[in-house]
C-alpha cells in the first residue's frame, strides 16, 4: 500500500539514489538493488517534476512547496498540490525520497 502525502510532511531525496541533470534531462540512479523505477533502473523527471524535486530539501513541508510553486507559476494551489502530491507518492513508492 503506498504512503498518502500530508501537505505537514517534509521529505529529501533517498541516501540510497544518485540525481544528475544531463542535458536538461533529471536522470535519477539507484545506488542499491530494489530502489527506483520497478521496470527501469533509471528515474527521469520532466519538467514539473524537476520543479518538484528542486524543493525537496529536507526542510519545507508540502505546503511550502505548494505554496511557493502556486507563487513561481502563478497557478491554482489545488492542480499544483495534485501534481505534487502525486510526484511525492510516486517516488515514495519507488523508495526515491525518504520521510524526514
Amino acid at each position: 500500500m503506498s504512503e498518502k502525502v500530508k501537505r505537514e510532511d517534509i521529505y529529501a531525496p533517498s541516501d540510497e539514489i544518485v540525481a544528475r541533470d544531463i542535458e536538461g534531462e533529471l536522470i535519477i540512479v539507484p545506488l542499491t538493488s530494489g530502489v527506483g523505477d520497478m521496470e527501469d533502473e533509471l528515474f527521469t523527471l520532466n519538467d514539473t517534476g524537476r520543479a518538484i524535486w528542486k524543493k525537496l530539501d529536507g526542510k519545507k513541508s508540502v505546503e511550502k512547496i505548494i505554496s511557493e510553486l502556486s507563487d513561481e507559476y502563478q497557478a491554482e494551489s489545488g492542480e499544483i498540490e495534485k501534481d505534487v502530491t502525486g510526484l511525492l507518492e510516486e517516488l515514495l513508492k519507488r523508495k526515491i525520497l525518504s520521510k524526514k
